[in-house]
């Protein structure tokens, strides 16, 4: 009954997704020839073709690796792969030692990544390359992929050990204490990322001396930011794609912008775009979602304890009962057929404050035009897909479309 009922929540996702996929392509497709009005004024005809014919082969090529994907985690998961793996590892070390645990964790997620490297490959080199994106070379992108190996086992492997040892330390409310260690982890992130690990992958620099950055520190001192620095990532060197974002909290708190932002903008649309960053920072938005996200890792700890106190779970994918480890690699296979459906609500939410950040910078650089302005070129430098389905959206995008936040600045 559990292998069953595993198997058709993942069948289940698996079709959904193909539906969502192919609604949205069918959207697309309908609005290709003739955009709606508020797609024709934010791109010109050719640009609006590329983009159309951008999201299509990205939804095609999405599909095609989603399928590959579930397949391989069916393959996985009901093959005894897994289980023979834990046995191989937990020959290794003492019963109690829980470190061989932990590497079994590490071990199974790099070889599930696996599978998967062709299709980031092709994802890069061809649908990125093709569309003007792609700015990064095969040596880079390996680069990448080994420095994400090594991390996981220096961050990685010690955490797991850690969350695996509160088992023993704290009894039945293990799962109480490991959602305070994993939410000090991710605060303690939030602050040394930008320092100690972004500059493994990126340079980040301050925003040179001169008019921009001086009227850029102008708007955040207005704006009730304080901010000591604003930083500058080069993003250009892997992807033509433009972005910029919060990150840190209280004096470690920093804003930064994607070279590539900086050379497709107005500094007035810079402005705009600054403040929309800091109005996530002004009203609350940072707190709110770590609280949500620490919410939600308590209810998944609680999850894993309740998975483990029941045997006959992890006996049904052939592993020994009442063992952790298993438990957590299961849930984390598979509780993303579950939290699948509750995206919907947590993507209302973020667009919600993404609505909220709009007005603030609105409000803070006296009018909507900037960041319309900014909002179409990013769309435009981006290729985004203005036409989603309403069903795709709700599902996957955590921003409202760029019409929607049109119409929103517009009230």
């Amino acid at each position: 009954m559990i292998l069953a009922i595993a198997a058709a929540l993942m069948v289940i996702r698996l079709l959904t997704e193909l539906w969502l996929d192919g609604l949205n392509r069918a959207e697309v497709r309908r609005h290709a020839r003739t955009p709606p009005p508020a797609a024709a004024a934010i791109m010109d005809g050719a640009t609006y073709a590329k983009s159309v014919a951008y999201t299509l082969e990205k939804s095609r090529f999405g599909a095609v690796s989603g399928l590959f994907d579930t397949l391989v985690l069916a393959m996985v998961v009901f093959g005894g792969v897994l289980p023979a793996l834990f046995a191989e590892t937990s020959a290794w070390a003492e019963p109690s030692a829980m470190w061989d645990d932990a590497l079994f964790l590490i071990l199974a997620g790099v070889l599930l990544s696996i599978p998967g490297l062709p299709f980031d490959w092709w994802s890069q080199f061809r649908i990125e390359q093709r569309y003007g994106f792609n700015r990064s070379s095969a040596g880079l992108w390996a680069a990448d992929k080994v420095k994400g190996l090594l991390l996981a086992l220096a961050i990685g492997f010690p955490l797991l050990w850690l969350l695996l040892l509160l088992v023993e330390w704290t009894g039945a409310v293990w799962w109480i204490w490991g959602a305070g260690v994993l939410l000090g982890f991710q605060l303690l992130m939030m602050v040394l990322y930008p320092k100690l690990i972004l500059p493994l992958f990126n340079k980040l620099t301050p925003l040179p001396e001169g008019p921009l950055r001086t009227r850029l520190m102008a708007l955040s001192e207005k704006a009730g930011f304080r901010a000591r620095t604003i930083d500058v990532i080069d993003g250009s060197k892997r992807s033509g794609h433009s972005n910029a974002y919060f990150t840190g909290f209280g004096r470690f708190r920093r804003i930064v912008l994607y070279d590539t932002l900086i050379a497709q903008l107005t500094p007035e649309e810079l402005e705009a775009v600054l403040a929309h960053e800091i109005g996530h920072y002004r009203l609350g938005h940072i707190p709110r979602m770590i609280g949500l996200s620490a919410l939600l890792t308590a209810a998944g700890f609680f999850s894993i304890a309740w998975l483990t106190d029941n045997p006959e779970f992890n006996e049904a994918f052939g592993f020994p009962g009442f063992e952790q480890a298993p438990s957590f690699l299961l849930f984390g296979l598979l509780s993303g057929t579950v939290t699948f459906w509750l995206s919907p609500l947590t993507n209302l939410l973020s667009r919600r404050h993404e609505y909220q950040a709009d007005a603030f910078a609105r409000d803070a650089v006296g009018g909507a035009v900037p960041m319309i302005g900014a909002l179409r070129k990013l769309a435009q430098k981006n290729l985004s897909n203005l036409t989603p389905h309403p069903w795709y959206s709700a599902f996957h995008y955590s921003h409202p479309t760029i019409a929607e936040r049109e119409r929103a600045l517009g009230k």
